[in-house]
């Protein structure tokens, strides 16, 4: 069905086209009665595909994922109002920490209704503003294809972010004469910000003149595939170039200027040379939490701070900068090129990149050979066996928890699009639906989930969802039987008062073979790398089983603990 000059619609066949018009190619939803003329509409839409999903909290995880892989608007729709609109809560917020570009839809309330204690009646107008870019509860069924309209350029206009659009029952169900839509705004190819030649020509100077020069890559150069113009900024610079916590996928693992993520979950080298650098030029980066802990004891106090950011409200916000651009970072990078051109570098900022490069060079080598490749398996030997098997070209997911903090830059990233994690908001329980998304958007490349045992526990359930549409994704399941970041704080800072810690699961490599997938079980390091190829090779959604070491914890956030001792 497509919208035709002067037509008759409900608000359910409107919002579908308005999906259309977008050129929604996925949407993942939950019914539920609250949108039924939705859903109905949905039924005659064979150019979009719908994927039914078991929970809304995962929906969102799957239309993030596709959102990061894909550049595109990822769509989600809650079917119900109340309890199906509550449970977008934790996506949406995961979301918005990302940056992530999703639509959010959901049912509610008929307007009739309103501020009547009705049936699964919850304000979501007020429930959703803080956790989206921007929230509307569309107030007539006229309106439809105009909120949704502005829903998907707020979405995708910089910095992108979540929004969401409550749709009641009687605009759903409501008629209304429709125009033929206008055509969606080309919103990737508006002009951004640009930096003034005399900021470009400043920067330039100042980069010149370092001593000890290095380059933060954040999500300004990942999201924006600007690796090439922030490379060719390094080379033209000779300088290191590392990367933010989570971005580690901003340039690829195997440039030899890439010093890998910084920050405290970051390697030493890449961080020391944040600490030790003169100037550093911040590009496309806030340098927030993750990458700073907001403490000089992660960046240089004495450093010449230049920040180049597309959110202007970021440019100095955490620390000092000496010079703030705002625009585009990889327009920036080009332009940067073009002014060093004309400027000679200094011997001894060669010096500081030629004894960084020695340095990574040993560190690389000193990782595989220090990593412990015994019985019950280790992080650090299953990591090597990560490096070893995971195809080149393969899209990682992780989830918070100490082993896949650990694991985030312990790994090959071949360049943008290469890694996806949950980033500042830390969330359990994310990276196997967000794999699904990414898949559909990336249905070349092999994608890889790496969970602990108690995230997957919370998601599982979607497994039918990778089933019934041949989302074919392989989860490693790395599996401790405990929460282990907790676990190691109750141990290290709570003299080991265990509780709540462990974790029972069922054979997650039966359980997935219930499920209709393929299940694979390693207890032993030497059978890790022959269950990951197969699982890779099966042609189905695939669940890896690793036993890892109950008793290999790690704090991570002693910090937090400081006042505990220890």
């Amino acid at each position: 069905m497509t919208t035709k000059s002067n037509s008759t619609l409900s608000g359910g066949q409107a919002a579908v086209d308005a999906l259309r018009n977008e050129k929604t190619e996925y949407v993942f939803g939950l019914i539920g009665s609250a949108t039924m003329e939705m859903f109905d509409a949905l039924y005659d839409a064979n150019d979009i595909n719908f994927i039914g999903i078991h929970d809304e909290r995962t929906g969102a995880h799957m239309a993030d994922g596709y959102a990061r892989a894909s550049g595109k608007a990822g769509v989600v729709l809650a079917g119900q109002n109340g309890p199906g609109a509550t449970n977008l809560v934790t996506g949406l917020a995961q979301a918005k920490a990302a940056y992530s570009p999703v639509v959010s839809i959901a049912g509610a309330l008929s307007s009739g209704h309103l501020y009547r204690d009705a049936f699964q009646e919850v304000d979501q107008q007020a429930l959703f503003t803080p956790i989206t870019k921007k929230t509307w509860t569309v107030p007539s069924t006229d309106r439809v294809p105009e909120i949704f309209r502005e829903a998907f350029r707020t979405a995708l206009t910089p910095r992108c972010g979540p929004v969401q659009v409550n749709l009641p029952r009687d605009v759903l169900s409501g008629q209304a004469e429709f125009t033929t839509a206008p055509p969606p705004q080309h919103y990737r190819n508006m002009s951004l910000p640009q930096a003034s030649s005399d900021d470009i020509s400043t920067a330039a100077a100042m980069l010149a003149g370092a001593d000890r020069p290095v380059i933060i890559a954040g999500g300004g150069i990942k999201n924006t595939n600007g690796h090439e113009a922030a490379i060719l900024l390094a080379e033209s610079l000779n300088a290191p170039i590392v990367t933010s916590p989570g971005h580690g996928d901003a340039v690829p693992f195997g440039h030899p200027l890439n010093a890998g993520q910084m920050g405290p979950r970051g390697n030493v080298v890449a961080s020391r040379l944040v600490k030790e650098a003169d100037v550093i030029l911040a590009l496309g980066t806030r340098l927030g939490f993750n990458s700073t802990f907001y403490s000089y004891d992660n960046i240089n106090r004495d450093a010449a701070i230049i920040q180049i950011e597309i959110e202007p409200t970021a440019i100095g916000r955490f620390f000092p900068v000496a010079l703030g651009i705002w625009g585009d970072a990889p327009a920036a990078a080009t332009a940067l090129v073009a002014a060093l051109d004309k400027i000679q570098r200094r011997a001894t900022a060669d010096a500081w990149t030629a004894s960084y490069k020695q340095e990574r060079t040993a560190f690389l080598a000193q990782r595989d050979k220090d990593a412990v490749e015994t019985d019950p398996i280790q992080p650090s030997g299953l990591f090597k066996a990560f490096r070893q098997v995971f195809p080149d070209d393969a899209a990682v997911t992780f989830d918070a928890g100490t082993l896949c903090l650990q694991g985030t830059d312990a790994l090959r990233y071949g360049g943008p699009k290469s890694l996806f994690s949950p980033l500042d908001f830390g969330l359990v329980g994310f990276s196997f639906a967000c794999g699904l998304g990414v898949k559909l958007a990336l249905p070349e490349r092999p994608v890889i989930s790496l969970m602990g045992d108690g995230g997957f526990g919370m998601t599982i359930s979607e497994l039918s969802t990778a089933v019934d549409h041949n989302i074919n994704t392989v989860t490693v399941v790395m599996n401790n039987g405990c929460w282990g970041a907790e676990k190691a704080y109750q141990r290290d800072f709570f003299n080991g008062r265990y509780m709540g810690a462990d974790v029972s699961s069922p054979p997650f490599d039966k359980l997935a073979e219930l499920y209709g997938a393929t299940g694979y079980r390693a207890e032993n390091l030497a059978d890790v790398p022959a269950a990951i190829e197969a699982a890779l090779a099966c042609g189905k959604p695939a669940v890896v089983d690793v036993a890892v070491d109950p008793n290999a914890l790690f704090s991570f956030r002693r910090d937090s603990f400081k006042h505990r001792g220890g």
